[in-house]
């Protein structure tokens, strides 16, 4: 127990980082809290009574079952776009509640709950990763970015807004878990039995992603593009527990059907896994679209991002590995957004934000660690104070609207 609380695992950088975690989640508290004054819509109250029905015996969720007949869950027989995992996870803290869950004001905290918890650990990741790549410099200003941003906040809060964060994290764990342990494969161990704990993580990561949005699929052959080019010498080890990681997320699954072989055969016949419309990404329409969501989840963005793009296409010590990775998925996903102008493309577009989060923190550390120091930390705080600012202004004025 002595090893565990040392101060390399709880130091000063943790302690930061949890502060602004929990200042993070005050601000989610604040909207879940005005939320009992708003009506919920039907849909939120039907996803969790489908859920429940699941974990109850009584039908497979995101199936045609009498939750989706009678409570009109959607229009669809099938969920094209979710599959049963995503029900239960919404739907599990109400199990907690014994007797009558009609009334959504009585189980709305619960209900709310997963989306909290899936919003507090993608910031640790998102911390834990920049952290790792660019030093305590780059974890500050990622994690910063992500604790005043609207967007990050109004989906963990289900505020007016789609229970996206799960797929989030899942993606953004599925990226960097691939990357790592595709470096440790450089020690001459075993492959399978060395890594297990990771492909676990990583099987898991993968199941959060596509189980929470069908169409974020496109994240298995990114996870496999990356895990190929990070150890070319020992591809065909890689490639195995890419496929060990795939065959957990699959498992997990169809664990989330509770293993009824038709109705996972069903859901995933009818899932939409790529609904790209080839009109859309020549639209310049599109494309306005997505930059003005952007800017809707993180103002800070608006700014970083230009500045940012020319500093790494300018700058030949910006353009490394730990940068341009997460910069290469955040544009794979924003252009998915654009190719999807209805549902989910606004789900790509959040999924896409934590992956901006850390090339801007990358950025700015290396811009840190040169002759314009000063300057560089003088913009940097100006820019994380101004935003962290506005969005008290407005969490404060949603709250009170």
């Amino acid at each position: 127990m002595g090893r565990f609380f040392t101060r390399e695992r709880f130091g000063r950088p943790q302690v930061l980082a949890g502060t602004l975690l929990l200042i993070f989640l005050a601000q989610c508290a604040w909207l879940v809290n005005r939320s009992r004054f708003v009506a919920p819509e039907a849909h939120e109250i039907s996803r969790i009574r489908e859920g429940l029905g699941e974990w109850r015996g009584h039908w497979i969720a995101s199936t045609p079952s009498a939750a989706r007949t009678q409570q009109s869950v959607g229009d669809e027989p099938f969920d094209s776009h979710h599959s049963a995992l995503w029900y239960l996870i919404a739907s599990a803290p109400s199990l907690l509640l014994r007797g009558n869950t009609s009334n959504y004001g009585y189980f709305g905290w619960l209900a709310h709950a997963p989306h909290l918890i899936f919003g507090a650990l993608l910031g640790a990741s998102l911390w834990y990763v920049a952290r790792r790549l660019y030093g305590n410099a780059g974890g500050y200003v990622a994690l910063m970015l992500y604790c005043f941003s609207p967007g990050i906040i109004r989906s963990s809060a289900l505020w007016f807004a789609e229970p996206e964060i799960g797929a989030a994290w899942g993606a953004f764990g599925a990226i960097f878990t691939a990357i790592a342990v595709a470096h440790t494969l450089y020690a001459p161990r075993e492959v399978v039995l060395w890594n297990w704990r990771r492909i676990l993580l990583l099987g898991l990561s993968l199941a959060l992603a596509v189980g929470s949005q069908f169409s974020l699929i496109v994240v298995l052959p990114v996870t496999l593009a990356f895990m190929l080019y990070v150890v070319p010498g020992r591809r065909t080890a890689a490639a195995v527990i890419w496929a060990a990681a795939v065959g957990i997320g699959t498992l997990i699954l169809f664990a989330s059907y509770f293993f009824h072989v038709g109705a996972f055969w069903q859901g995933m016949r009818h899932a939409s896994f790529l609904g790209i419309s080839g009109r859309a990404l020549f639209t310049p329409l599109s494309y306005k679209r997505v930059v003005a969501q952007l800017g809707q989840s993180s103002p800070a963005l608006a700014l970083a991002i230009p500045f940012g793009l020319a500093i790494w296409a300018g700058w030949p010590r910006a353009r490394y590995f730990g940068n341009t990775a997460p910069l290469l998925v955040a544009v794979l996903l924003l252009l998915f957004a654009v190719g999807t102008p209805h549902y989910p493309g606004l789900g790509f577009q959040l999924v896409a934000v934590p992956f901006l989060f850390v090339f801007v923190s990358g950025i700015a550390a290396d811009l840190l660690e040169s002759g314009h120091k000063n300057l560089v930390t003088a913009c940097v705080w100006g820019l994380l104070v101004a935003n962290a600012a506005w969005n008290t202004w407005e969490l404060a004025r949603a709250g009170r609207g």
